[in-house]
């Protein structure tokens, strides 16, 4: 039989990794497959100079992304470059040729995937996603197929793991967010920029795709509540132990009676739970189904291979479809049509709080806190305060029992008028996953 050919275009890390695997795992795939998956061409804008694994000689090496989409012997295009730029002029050029598309492309699939997907039924041609989120945990195929018969009731995720690292190692040796965010960039887990990571821009993405999958709406990063890790202190981990909670960066999705709630912020979580336990640079997903239960699934959220293993399962899909001429494929975002339905205000969601504050010591602080607290209908729950040697920088803790986030945004706006602060107070939920 016939193979399937595909076209790839960018030869990053992800790219590179998805090559080794198509090239090196060939008769393992036939094996699968009962036909082959060969590459044709490859592109990218130093591919001359690249050292690329053992090629036949007729594949075509080209910097120029509209030779791969307009190739008459390409059948699938696997998009890596990433952004929304030329991605998007990638994914556009190989519907209007009518290649089926594999991307890893989490922010373009989050902002405008749904769109792409009508077009690419009109087009009657596939696209495939698995490797955008969590890139080496099979969770598309989980809520697209895995567990469509349930009805979602939440979704809780540690989806990045450049702030899981950070989170993590700040919590076991104490350190400073700068100073593992540098070790971080050293070691490669973080980027020079690492602004989409630690302010939580990237996980954003990834839940937006999460929460379409699960409840069906068309979700945008703009419509996720999104919030970084960069205020979180060792200081912070010490009084969550005390509590017995750890701190994690929480992409969380939850139907509540009056809509859905989606946000991405840093949270404390019980350290009994199995999300407490996701440590370094790994991610995790946590569904909660309304007939099955609890699942929960694990592993490594990137890197070259894991995230290629994803893409190439992506591809002998695809491959199988082109192959078998199946016209009633299952939708990426596992509805044939996602609903307008907007989540409702993070205002609006209730939970108890971890308020952090850095205050010149003095008479009467608590008091006047309480107080602040107390006008917004806020009950106090328990006041922690470590030993500290410099009265002029006290950090403690105030924790509250279950109220509105608009209450809690109401006091700190008092609070943070009040003279005795160093800093406006540190707000996290008190999440209890599932």
């Amino acid at each position: 039989m016939r193979s399937v050919r595909v076209g790839i275009i960018g030869l990053g890390n992800v790219g590179s990794g998805t090559l080794s695997i198509l090239t090196e795992n060939a008769e393992q795939i036939a094996g699968k497959l009962g036909f082959r998956l060969s590459v044709r061409a490859v592109c990218s804008r130093s591919v001359h100079s690249k050292e690329l694994p053992q090629l036949s000689t007729d594949v075509l090496k080209t910097s120029d992304w509209r030779e791969v989409v307009s190739h008459p012997e390409v059948d699938v295009v696997a998009e890596l470059v990433g952004g929304t730029g030329v991605a998007r002029e990638i994914i556009d050029g190989a519907i209007a040729h009518r290649k089926s598309v594999v991307t890893a492309n989490k922010e373009l699939m989050a902002q405008c995937g749904a769109e792409i997907w009508d077009r690419a039924i009109k087009a009657r041609i596939n696209l495939a996603m698995e490797a955008s989120v969590a890139g080496g945990i099979p969770i598309h195929a989980v809520l697209r197929e895995g567990i469509s018969g349930d009805r979602v009731r939440a979704l809780y995720g540690i989806l990045n793991g450049t702030c899981n690292y950070i989170l993590t190692e700040i919590e076991k040796r104490g350190a400073s967010f700068d100073e593992v965010l540098a070790e971080a960039q050293r070691l490669g887990y973080a980027e020079a920029d690492p602004g989409m990571d630690v302010d939580g821009f990237d996980a954003s993405s990834k839940l937006a795709l999460l929460a379409a999958l699960a409840f069906g709406h068309r979700i945008t990063p703009s419509d996720i509540y999104t919030e970084g890790i960069r205020r979180v202190t060792a200081v912070d981990f010490r009084y969550a132990h005390q509590l017995g909670h750890t701190i994690r960066l929480i992409g969380a999705a939850r139907e509540t009676s009056d809509g859905l709630l989606l946000s991405v912020r840093p949270s404390l979580i019980p350290q009994d739970t199995i999300l407490a336990g996701v440590r370094g640079s790994y991610n995790a997903v946590w569904v909660s189904g309304h007939f099955g239960g609890d699942t929960f699934y694990y592993g490594r959220g990137a890197g070259p291979h894991p995230t290629g293993v994803a893409i190439v399962s992506d591809l002998m899909r695809v491959a199988r479809e082109i192959r078998c001429g199946s016209p009633e494929r299952v939708s990426p975002f596992a509805h044939q049509r996602l609903g307008d339905h907007k989540p409702i205000p993070v205002e609006r969601s209730h939970s108890a709080y971890y308020l952090r504050f850095r205050v010149e010591d003095g008479p009467g602080i608590i008091a006047k806190l309480a107080g602040v607290l107390s006008d917004q209908k806020i009950s106090l729950d328990a006041v922690l305060q470590l030993p500290q040697q410099n009265w002029r920088d006290l950090p403690f803790v105030i924790t509250v029992e279950p109220t509105s986030e608009q209450s809690i945004r109401d006091a700190i706006a008092e609070i943070s008028k009040l003279h005795f602060l160093l800093e406006p107070p540190v707000a996290m939920p008190m999440e209890k996953p599932l």
